[in-house]
């Protein structure tokens, strides 16, 4: 399994935020972080939290996108896309520019989907 200073390789302005998310998760309680191919996921009993290199899949200039799961879809629009991919699932992607965007609404959001993934 590659490290996170693998994944983001070439991206130190990645590597950060990935790292501003971490310290979030880890706040919250224990979790299991797993580096793939195209993710690096924060998992409980399921996964809750993904960042991701968007320049890896689609023309993007934005360093990491943070993206995360719930069991109903939160209305903002700071959201670059939510999606449905399955009946108890929607999935929330939100572009990371500046660590400054991980603010309270963030935290709060992945305080849910921490709680969510611990059912």
């Amino acid at each position: 399994m590659a490290a996170p200073e693998e994944f983001f390789s070439g991206s130190p302005d990645g590597l950060a935020l990935y790292r501003a998310v971490a310290d979030i998760v880890d706040s919250l309680g224990p979790a299991t972080v797993e580096v793939g191919k195209s993710q690096i996921a924060f998992r409980r009993h399921k996964g809750f939290a993904y960042v991701w290199r968007p320049g890896q899949y689609v023309k993007s200039d934005v360093p990491a996108v943070l993206s995360f799961g719930l069991p109903h879809k939160l209305e903002s629009p700071r959201f670059k896309e939510v999606a449905h991919p399955a009946p108890r699932v929607w999935m929330h992607h939100l572009e990371l520019r500046d660590g400054s965007e991980l603010d309270a609404e963030v935290r709060s959001w992945l305080a849910a989907a921490y709680e969510n993934a611990g059912n």
